[in-house]
């Protein structure tokens, strides 16, 4: 799918292919750390639905990089954008939610986790101290 075309050199440009990589192939990196956090999203494992939510962020980060590298104007010439960029980075805000409001069921991890109350506030009292009485 198109992200930018560029009437100055009458080529369309992807994430894919750039003229003579001057952008890289960013769709590469956007598309292992979007399939390796979407997966991990999905998988009952707290570490593993942590680690979608860091995938995801640094995802996003570098797709606003992208779409800004990709659209920015260039010695007064400034590119037309197709709906490929837009589409990629509404798809990756999409991959940031899915990785903030996860799927599955990790309350019994959880509980494993946290301590009982009743054992955590038992503390020894203090004796007062004879100056201050």
């Amino acid at each position: 799918m198109p992200w930018t075309y560029h009437a100055d050199i009458q080529k369309t440009f992807t994430g894919f292919y750039t003229e003579n990589n001057i952008y890289g192939k960013p769709a590469k990196f956007l598309l292992i750390a979007g399939g390796l956090s979407t997966l991990f999203a999905f998988i009952s494992r707290l570490w593993l639905k942590r680690s979608a939510l860091f995938l995801s962020g640094l995802n996003l980060a570098y797709a606003i990089k992208t779409f800004l590298m990709f659209g920015a104007c260039y010695m007064g010439y400034c590119p037309e954008k197709k709906a490929g960029l837009f589409i990629m980075l509404i798809s990756i805000i999409l991959l940031l939610f899915s990785a903030i409001f996860p799927s599955g069921n990790i309350s019994k991890q959880l509980a494993a986790k946290i301590p009982d109350d009743e054992q955590e506030m038992k503390v020894s009292p203090v004796p007062p101290d004879s100056e201050t009485v």
